[in-house]
């Protein structure tokens, strides 16, 4: 996990998405509900990520958050695969294997929709905190867990608040994936180099996230208001659309189901495809097609 502060600089490439059009926009719904923390799952303490502080002792069971993840589950997901149908969209769901597991509709509902199955853990939990074996084995329930309820091989990965210094090679050596998207450095994919099961250095491809244009942002006190959520979507758009005259870009959009599956949050989401739909040049994609147009169009080493 070596860093680089450079990047493609000054020399952004000129690429093209299909069509020809000027940004490639990929919507992403976290699916967490029923796999955070929990002391029914024998966790020392309830999860304490939550958008209200929690008054709670940590080692009791929280059950006002409890059914303000379920809220996500229950209905939060269907508003947004509703809304997502209505405007014509695909989307990636970057799932927790157990919270499918704990709801079988969503996880044949996902691929029926023709959305992507994302691996993002078989919990949601820190990949950080972890033991390199016990990554090693997480990764690999995750992807079972995934395919037996889905129907799917998931190809991509994303792991709560980033990667521990092993992920990306438990990856690349557990085989059948093509991109990470651990990695918030960027407007465009990008290679990098990893170890690969036989030794050898192998050129990994990551189609990187945004925690900006992200609604975990109420969550924090970034954005206190719905139409500074549609508004900052729009901004971004704009600028990234504008940019995409000469150099093609990409806008990644991160949504959780307890969060912009609220009413009037998604009618933020709402407004912003509305917008975003009426311009010309605008390719709506799962991140799979962008990764698998990548790889095709721009295989390692012809960027530079």
């Amino acid at each position: 996990m070596q860093r680089n502060l450079v990047g493609y600089g000054r020399n952004t490439p000129q690429i093209q998405w299909p069509g020809g059009a000027r940004i490639a926009v990929s919507l992403v719904v976290n699916y967490e509900e029923g796999a955070e923390r929990s002391t029914l799952d024998g966790d020392p303490h309830h999860e304490t990520n939550n958008e209200v502080p929690s008054p709670v002792p940590a080692g009791d069971r929280d059950l006002n958050n409890e059914s303000f993840f379920e809220y996500g589950s229950r209905v939060g997901v269907w508003r947004l695969m509703d809304m997502f149908r209505r405007y014509g969209v695909k989307s990636t769901f970057y799932c927790c294997a157990l919270a499918l597991e704990r709801n079988p509709e969503v996880a044949r509902e996902i691929p029926r929709e023709g959305h992507e199955v994302c691996g993002h853990g078989y919990r949601w939990e820190e990949y950080h905190l972890m033991e390199r074996e016990e990554e090693r084995h997480s990764i690999a329930r995750t992807v079972e867990s995934l395919e037996r309820t889905t129907g799917e091989r998931s190809v991509g990965w994303f792991t709560r608040y980033g990667p521990s210094l092993n992920t990306r090679q438990l990856v690349v050596d557990h085989g059948g994936f093509i991109y990470d998207s651990i990695g918030m450095n960027d407007d465009l994919p990008y290679y990098v180099t990893v170890t690969g099961p036989d030794g050898n250095d192998t050129p990994w491809l990551v189609v990187p996230y945004s925690m900006e244009t992200n609604d975990a942002r109420f969550w924090r006190g970034g954005l206190s208001s719905v139409g500074a959520f549609y508004e900052y979507l729009q901004d971004t758009f704009d600028v990234l659309y504008e940019e995409g005259r000469t150099h093609p870009k990409m806008m990644s959009i991160g949504l959780h189901c307890r969060i912009a599956g609220r009413p009037a949050r998604a009618r933020a989401v709402e407004r912003f495809l509305q917008y975003a739909r009426q311009m010309p040049g605008v390719w709506f994609a799962r991140r799979d097609e962008i990764a698998r147009w990548w790889l095709e169009k721009y295989p390692p080493g012809t960027l530079g």
